[in-house]
């Protein structure tokens, strides 16, 4: 069972990786795709909508497909559909088939986003102990790999087309050859039987619930409304700490992009000792002072005239934001074992749609004030997360003195891989 388990949690890391890379092989590729269909920018932003849209009905589409046919099923059918549309903007003529092109592609992301989400939340559910957040470590992973892919095919001369063909056809081959190592769907539901077992007897705290309870829809609406937050703020940063630096403080476009460098560098990180630090704390904490790290960071960028501390400030908020996603996505899970998809599916949607929302609300906020005091709005996003963090304490996460979940009898030993 323990062979299994770590084989089904590679797998789970190779997905991730998986759509990280296709995601960051598009993102590299725009500039290409644009001209080759001769559009302005605002033609192109108008369109990078319908890619959200997709995502968004992918993500939910998903997430009950994922509950009633297996996360073993739809993420290799979600990653090979993900994969076979790489290529589809970059093959697109004019606006209109691009307009389709990027629809389905969206669509398979949010699709492969949420499936492997849920496999994860299962994944973690059989260790009893919190990998939720080195799986997002790896999605970051994904987008370096890509950029460094074409790099190199810039290098030999390879354009849009075969780059993202071959890329694709990679991806499309990964999706189902890792397809076998996922945990099977009965051995997912028999660690959630487990988990529900070990409760003891006629305690409520911390206990899975059944769907049709009205306290983990409640919970789900929550953990929603804080992953638009804390995803609105990585938006936010993604598209306005290099500009903040040029714009505000000055700083030469060379220097400015370590801006964003700094944010990335130190959510990657953060990301990659997140478990550790639940297993040790608690979700609850990660949640409540992750989220006030970051209201520190970013209320420093926003205010202070010297380019180191606003490196600092940058670096603090990506490190307080790396680990309240995953353990808002990992609760959203296990507050229900028997729909984990759907849930999963509700918060991660709002969550994209909050990502999607960030740099316009920012964008649009700067015509009524400077751009870094728009920034005071993420402040007050943080802070807000940290005060609702409570809200973990009584979902059943495993690991972590808030967790409240006993351990299981097919759980890994602390020091497995």
């Amino acid at each position: 069972m323990e062979r299994s388990l770590r084989a089904a949690r590679v797998a789970t890391y190779v997905y991730f990786v998986l759509c990280g890379t296709l995601m960051g092989a598009w993102v590299v590729h725009i500039p290409a795709v644009e001209a080759r269909v001769g559009i302005s920018h605002a033609a192109l932003g108008g369109l990078l909508v319908l890619l959200g849209l997709g995502a968004f009905g992918g993500m939910q589409a998903a997430g009950r497909l994922t509950d009633r046919l297996g996360a073993r099923t739809v993420v290799p059918a979600s990653g090979a559909l993900c994969a076979a549309s790489l290529v589809l903007p970059a093959l697109a003529p004019n606006p209109w088939t691009l307009a389709g092109a990027l629809l389905v592609f969206g669509f398979a992301n949010g699709c492969l986003d949420v499936s492997m989400n849920a496999h994860a939340v299962h994944v973690e559910k059989a260790y009893g102990r919190p990998v939720m957040s080195g799986f997002h470590a790896t999605f970051s992973v994904g987008g370096v790999l890509a950029a460094g892919a074409a790099a190199a095919a810039t290098a030999v001369g390879a354009g849009p087309v075969a780059t993202l063909a071959v890329l694709g056809a990679l991806g499309l081959a990964t999706a189902l050859l890792t397809a076998r190592a996922l945990l099977p769907d009965a051995s997912a539901a028999e660690a959630a039987e487990a988990a529900e077992a070990a409760e003891p007897d006629g305690e409520t705290t911390g206990a899975p619930m059944t769907a049709d309870s009205g306290k983990v829809r409640r919970q789900i609406r929550v953990f929603a409304v804080l992953a638009l937050m804390v995803m609105l703020c990585e938006g936010a940063a993604n598209d306005w700490s290099a500009l903040h630096l040029k714009d505000v403080l000055g700083t030469p476009s060379s220097t400015a992009a370590f801006a964003y460098g700094a944010f990335a560098a130190a959510m990657t990180t953060g990301r990659l000792l997140a478990d550790r630090v639940v297993t040790r704390h608690g979700p609850t904490a990660v949640l409540r002072y992750g989220a006030a790290t970051a209201t520190v960071g970013i209320t420093i960028a926003a205010l202070t005239p010297w380019v180191w501390a606003a490196f600092l400030g940058w670096a603090l908020f990506g490190l307080g934001l790396s680990g309240c996603v995953p353990q808002l996505f990992s609760a959203a899970g296990h507050a229900d074992p028997a729909a984990a998809g759907a849930n999963v599916s509700r918060v991660a949607g709002l969550g994209y749609l909050g990502m999607l929302a960030g740099p316009a609300v920012i964008g649009w906020l700067t015509h009524f004030t400077a751009l870094n005091r728009t920034f005071l709005l993420l402040t007050l996003m943080c802070a807000t997360t940290a005060a609702a963090a409570g809200i973990l304490r009584t979902t059943a996460t495993p690991g972590g003195p808030a967790a409240g979940l006993a351990p299981t009898d097919n759980r890994l030993p602390a020091d497995a891989a």
